[in-house]
């Protein structure tokens, strides 16, 4: 067995005891914080002391937060996520509808900005044109600091009230009832505007990055040792600048990756997109812990995901990197 082949072992079983500590702290930060959700449950504005207490033997919340937490373990184990006190149905089919939809949109989203954002740092890298630089550099701190339900509201209104383009909302257009190739498209047809939002917001970071390390790579002493011998630039810009400039490129789309699940809540609210961003602000609003704790659960679980396959990809990308 290659010690590659031993590091990929040991980091995959190191995400079930990761995983664990972060249920542990997101169940306990939850219990912590105020209100009831047993008076929220009876649906009463001030219910009898009675009902409280009859609603919190009825779902176990009348027990030690660590004997709690130890039922919950037991449950995660068992692939149970409880049951979801606002919506009456189990965890796992609430967030196994959603969690599609969630997925395509965020990482559809963190592909592109990835993608375009590399190419236009090696474009503007390339031709090293400080008005081109500054250009693109203002562009990306503008995109960056906006607020992405403010971008979203902006391309609604330009792309959808306006040219009339796109939908303003949903996945796929529940009157028309498409099938095969035309649902396809129709989904593609609602997702491009979520898609742009996220992507316009992203692409900045990985632009950022990448054209930083395409600077500090370029100055290094073996490319000028390279660029002396006579090597042709572009071989050189190409083999040796790019495939290391590239690396923390990759790191970024790998945390993108992992957290663009939570950070896609509120696109995902603007548009009505059928994912898990009104699922998880309905969850804490309404203190269903159960829901709140599913979500988080399979946040770790993308993230944890989302980081190995990222030192997988490393490794590929870079030859000279050795796990012991």
């Amino acid at each position: 067995m290659s010690s590659f082949t031993r590091f990929i072992i040991r980091r995959t079983l190191s995400i079930i005891p990761m995983v664990l500590l972060i249920v542990a702290l997101n169940f306990f930060i939850i219990h912590m914080a105020p209100g009831n959700p047993a008076q929220l449950i009876s649906g009463l504005e001030q219910p009898s002391v009675e009902v409280v207490r009859a609603l919190e033997r009825q779902y176990g919340l009348d027990k030690p937060l660590v004997i709690q937490l130890g039922l919950y373990y037991k449950n995660i184990f068992q692939g149970n996520l409880g049951f979801s006190f606002i919506y009456g149905t189990s965890v796992n089919g609430l967030i196994f509808e959603r969690i599609g939809a969630t997925i395509l949109l965020t990482v559809t989203a963190a592909i592109v900005a990835f993608v375009l954002g590399t190419l236009i740092a090696v474009w503007v890298g390339r031709r090293k044109t400080k008005i081109l630089d500054s250009i693109f550099s203002i562009l990306a701190y503008i995109f960056y600091a906006m607020p992405s339900f403010w971008l979203a509201l902006v391309l609604i209104l330009v792309f959808s009230s306006s040219l009339r383009l796109f939908p303003t909302s949903g996945m796929i257009n529940v009157r028309a009832n498409y099938q095969g190739w035309a649902r396809t498209w129709d989904i593609i047809h609602h997702l491009f505007l979520p898609c742009l939002t996220l992507v316009l917001i992203q692409i900045p970071v990985f632009f950022r990055v990448t054209r930083s390390s395409i600077d500090q790579v370029s100055h290094d002493e073996y490319i000028t040792t390279f660029t002396a011998i006579g090597i042709p630039r572009r071989k050189i810009f190409r083999k040796y600048v790019l495939r290391n400039a590239i690396l923390p490129g990759i790191t970024i789309f790998g945390l993108t990756l992992g957290y663009s699940i939570a950070g896609a809540a509120l696109v995902e609210i603007v548009f009505a997109w059928p994912g898990m961003g009104r699922l998880m602000l309905d969850a804490v609003f309404r203190r269903d812990y159960n829901l709140l704790l599913g979500i988080y659960l399979v946040m770790a679980i993308c993230i944890c995901l989302a980081i190995l396959l990222t030192d997988i990809v490393y490794a590929i990308v870079d030859p000279r990197i050795r796990y012991q």
